[in-house]
């Protein structure tokens, strides 16, 4: 406990938010045993399975999940997006979220909030006491405010992500030894902030859980090579929670939870190859490298993972599907997915969104029109370099899933119900006695 706790006295009750990213709830109800940390705080508090958002892909889920608003809202739909009225695309940063953070909404109260390796955060905000931005950062030097961050986590051996490169090898030793590395300084750098700033709000992100469940999770499912690597990498982030939830300060609730399920990979679908092999995408070179190579006679396309834009006119630059023709090429194109089988014969799509079911806000301008999602095994992909393969294997054996979301909260008097990631910021503002609006998010507290 830091000297700030001792001295304080303030009454405001607190929050600490620890996230692993990817971590699917039926792995941790279904080893108790392996995780008694976590298991205690279902047991103390209340845990249970929730939903991930449309899309289920980091870059969307965790700007969210630190809103409490859907895409529409927060503006950033996934990996990569699309310059409005243009074929340019760009990587959402955390410049892109449209939306208000749960931490600002602490700092705006005149409460305090570290912020720790949560993915789509680069730059570092400066409204907040302290910040290390997480998943697509360049570098920690870049990565880190106030700058005297920086000196502390090198010498800590903090690394902003796991190099992902290891797990494509086929011996995954030295990716199992890199994802331990990163762990660990990453546990210590939360313990030392958690203990040593002054904060209402503490809220930081194991992501290194997601890259291990990318390439060794169909070990854990199907009881491949590294099964015991991987539950060994997991007993690991079970007792650094434990750890750290022995650190907090007494009027502290812990909230441990993850931003989509994870569940085994057997295939990825490549879909701007089969919209070309459809007749629905073309190209205007032979040697394509991005959006803007598409042809005039092009009626859609695709961006990971999964959403789907009909090539409108008026909307698209050289959009060719005239207003009067969308409904009736979304529903073709809509059940031509519905439809789609893989190599094995099983369904590929579980289901299909309509962009009016899922997005809506002031941002929604740049919102995929359909949006599928994956059946248990497939992944979906979406290149513009002419692939011609529509379903391949590569390195990855685990994939994102919208179910199987994990949400742990050690108070007992939060109820999970049909719950889902919108509903994880008004959660943290109740718990920490901030008013908000119901109606200023698409979530409502679970207490």
């Amino acid at each position: 406990m830091g000297l700030f706790d001792r001295l304080r006295g303030d009454g405001d009750p607190r929050v600490a938010f620890i996230g692993i990213d990817g971590v699917p709830y039926s792995l941790l109800s279904e080893n108790r045993e392996a995780f008694p940390n976590l298991a205690a705080i279902a047991d103390d508090g209340t845990a249970a399975e929730i939903s991930s958002i449309v899309p289920p892909e980091s870059s969307a889920c965790w700007p969210s999940l630190t809103t409490g608003m859907n895409p529409g809202e927060t503006g950033v739909y996934g990996f990569q997006d699309r310059e409005v009225g243009t074929y340019d695309t760009y990587v959402p940063m955390g410049r892109e979220v449209q939306a208000a953070r749960v931490w600002d909404r602490v700092q705006n109260e005149g409460r305090r909030a570290t912020v720790m390796n949560v993915p789509v955060t680069f730059p570092p905000q400066r409204n907040v006491q302290r910040m290390v931005s997480g998943f697509l950062s360049p570098d920690l030097d870049k990565a880190a405010y106030p700058d005297d961050v920086r000196d502390t986590l090198d010498e800590m051996g903090y690394k902003i992500d796991v190099n992902p490169k290891l797990g494509h090898q086929e011996d995954k030793s030295a990716f199992i030894e890199d994802a331990h590395d990163t762990v660990d300084a990453r546990f210590e750098a939360f313990k030392h902030y958690i203990e040593e700033d002054d904060w209402d709000l503490f809220f930081g992100v194991f992501m290194t859980t997601d890259r291990v469940n990318h390439f060794l999770f169909k070990d854990y499912e199907r009881d491949g090579e590294y099964k015991d690597e991987f539950l060994e990498f997991y007993r690991k982030v079970d007792d650094y929670i434990g750890r750290l939830r022995e650190s907090l300060p007494e009027d502290t609730t812990l909230i441990v939870a993850s931003d989509h399920g994870f569940t085994s990979l057997d295939y990825e679908v490549h879909f701007n190859a089969w919209l070309a092999e459809q007749g629905w995408l073309s190209f205007d070179t032979d040697e394509p490298e991005e959006l803007g190579d598409i042809s005039n006679e092009t009626r859609a396309y695709s961006f990971i993972p999964g959403r789907f834009y009909i090539n409108l006119e008026g909307r698209e630059p050289r959009g060719v599907v005239t207003e009067e023709q969308y409904d009736d090429v979304r529903q073709e194109l809509k059940e031509m997915l519905e439809g789609l089988k893989g190599p094995d014969g099983r369904k590929v799509v579980d289901r299909v969104v309509e962009k009016e079911d899922a997005f809506r806000g002031e941002h929604d301008e740049i919102a995929p029109d359909l949006v599928a999602i994956p059946a248990n095994g497939f992944d979906f992909k979406a290149g513009f370099k002419g692939e011609s393969t529509v379903f391949d294997t590569g390195p990855r054996n685990g994939m994102h899933s919208f179910d199987d979301t994990s949400l742990y909260i050690d108070d007992p008097n939060a109820t999970i119900d049909d719950a889902d990631l919108f509903d994880i910021a008004p959660t943290i503002l109740d718990l920490m006695d901030i008013e908000y609006s119901r109606g200023e998010f698409d979530g409502a507290s679970l207490l």
